[in-house]
C-alpha cells in the first residue's frame, strides 16, 4: 500500500490534520508529517510538548476488514514504532501499556489512535511522536531522546519516511493478522 505523504512546517496538529483529509477528500490512506505542532495532543487530552527537530506524523488508513480490536492495533503500533526506533537505537525499548515507548524508563515515543467514520468506512489515525533530539519536562514522568542516547543528531524528516515504508509494508499485513501473531512483528 502506498501512503500519501502530507508534508508541513506548522499545524496545529497532525492527528486533527489527518481526519480532517478524511472527513474532506477522498484520501483513504496518508501520512502527515510536521516540523512542528503548535497544539500536538496526546492520551486524555493532555498536552503534546511538540519541539522542533522531533518527530510528529499521523499515519491513517481504512480498517473494515482489519480482524484485531483497537487494543490489539495499538500493540501492533507500539511494536512497529518500536522497530523504528530500534533502527537507531539498540538498547531495550520496553512498551507501557497503551501506547508509550520507554527507554530506561523514560518516555521516548508516545502514540494516539483515534478512529472515525465515514460513508460506512471506519478508518484508524495513529498519531506518533518521538523525541529525536530534545526532551519535555513532564510532571513525574521522566522523558529522554535519541540524541542524549546516541550522541547522533537524527533527521526527522528521514525518520519519518522509514516510518512510511514500515507502515506501508506492514498495513497490508494486518488484514492476515491474528492475536498470536502479534508479538511476532
Amino acid at each position: 500500500m502506498q501512503l500519501k505523504k502530507f508534508n508541513f512546517k506548522i499545524i496545529n496538529s497532525t492527528n486533527d490534520l489527518a481526519i480532517r483529509i478524511i472527513k474532506n477528500t477522498n484520501n483513504k490512506s496518508g501520512i502527515i508529517i510536521a516540523e512542528k505542532q503548535k497544539k500536538g495532543r496526546g492520551q486524555y487530552g493532555k498536552k503534546w510538548t511538540s519541539f522542533k527537530g522531533n518527530l510528529f506524523v499521523s499515519v491513517f488508513f481504512p480498517i473494515n476488514k482489519i480482524q484485531l480490536s483497537l487494543k490489539e492495533l495499538s500493540k501492533v503500533n507500539c511494536l512497529l514504532v518500536k522497530r523504528l526506533i530500534s533502527d537507531f537505537y539498540k538498547g531495550k525499548i520496553s512498551i507501557k501499556n497503551p501506547n508509550d515507548l520507554l527507554i530506561n524508563s523514560k518516555k521516548i515515543s508516545g502514540i494516539l489512535q483515534e478512529t472515525l467514520s465515514k460513508s460506512g468506512e471506519t478508518f484508524i489515525v495513529v498519531g506518533i511522536g518521538i523525541n529525536l533530539i530534545k526532551s519535555p519536562n513532564i510532571k513525574n514522568y521522566p522523558t529522554t531522546n535519541l540524541l542524549d542516547l546516541t550522541n547522533v543528531k537524527i533527521n526527522s524528516y528521514n525518520v519519518a519516511l522509514k516510518l512510511k515504508k514500515i507502515y506501508e509494508k506492514f498495513i497490508p499485513m494486518f488484514l492476515k493478522f491474528n492475536v498470536k501473531k502479534i508479538d511476532n512483528i
